[in-house]
């Protein structure tokens, strides 16, 4: 009997040891998980969840160990652990494809916070990436909520990742206009807007002989964040510069032939 209890408080002991030194240990891995990953400016969020998560789980084995040390017959603990992940995981097949996708998204970094992107069916400016979902802002200040694995489920267009974009613009003119005089005004049009850059050389050319019109790519180089100011201010110029200069600009017209029929 004596020989019994010794053994208890050895175990005891030996099972207490195990509970202190793997709390210690176990902190000390959360505290150099949230290091390495904030080392490498992972989102808070995803620094806080897989931290947790670590920690949870290395409690949780040395809960068992403590407990098979104790006699404890941890085999069914396994059991029921693993049928409660497996179920668990199975309930969560989405949240789970979409925590995957969020860390594909913050290692593999398509975009940043402040980007303009297209993806997801929907475009706006990123505001945040959470661990399940991305937050976009649209022109109008609507706030959108992607699901991150329709994120990375499709096409991403990030029209913030270059410096510079090309600006595509078609301008028609009537096919009694003079094709010359058109050309030299569009050309002096961007010479004289400092904003569009030189190199790449800026494209004016005759593109198509449309039904009604004789049509002109005009396609200039800017800055990114110029975009979408060269791009109001060229359409407005080029408008009053055509009517100034008596170059018509045709839209689509319909002649409409009425027949009397008598009583």
């Amino acid at each position: 009997m004596e020989t019994i209890g010794v053994n208890f408080l050895i175990n005891f002991a030996t099972a207490l040891a195990i509970l202190v030194i793997g709390w210690w240990v176990a902190k000390l891995v959360r505290k150099l998980i949230v290091n390495i990953m904030e080392s490498k400016d992972i989102d808070a969020l995803l620094v806080s969840f897989t931290s947790n998560v670590s920690y949870i789980a290395l409690l949780a084995f040395v809960i068992i160990a403590a407990l098979g040390e104790l006699g404890v017959q941890t085999t069914s603990f396994v059991a029921i652990i693993g049928a409660a992940g497996l179920a668990i995981g199975l309930s969560l097949q989405g949240s789970l494809s979409n925590f995957a996708s969020g860390i594909m998204i913050i290692f593999f970094r398509p975009f940043k916070v402040g980007d303009f992107i297209e993806a997801g069916g929907v475009s706006g400016i990123v505001e945040g990436i959470q661990i399940f979902s991305t937050q976009m802002r649209t022109g109008d200040n609507k706030a959108i909520i992607v699901p991150n694995s329709s994120i990375t489920g499709g096409n991403i267009t990030n029209y913030s990742a270059k410096d510079t974009r090309r600006i595509d613009l078609v301008f028609g003119i009537g096919y009694g206009d003079d094709i010359k005089s058109a050309k030299q005004i569009l050309e002096a049009i961007i010479a004289q807007d400092e904003r569009i850059l030189k190199d790449p050389a800026p494209i004016v050319a005759v593109s198509e002989l449309g039904e009604s019109s004789v049509n002109f790519v005009v396609r200039p180089w800017v800055k990114t964040e110029d975009y979408w100011d060269v791009y109001w201010d060229l359409t407005e110029k080029v408008k009053l510069r055509f009517d100034a200069e008596g170059i018509s600009i045709p839209f689509p017209q319909r002649d409409v032939h009425v027949h009397q029929v008598a009583a």
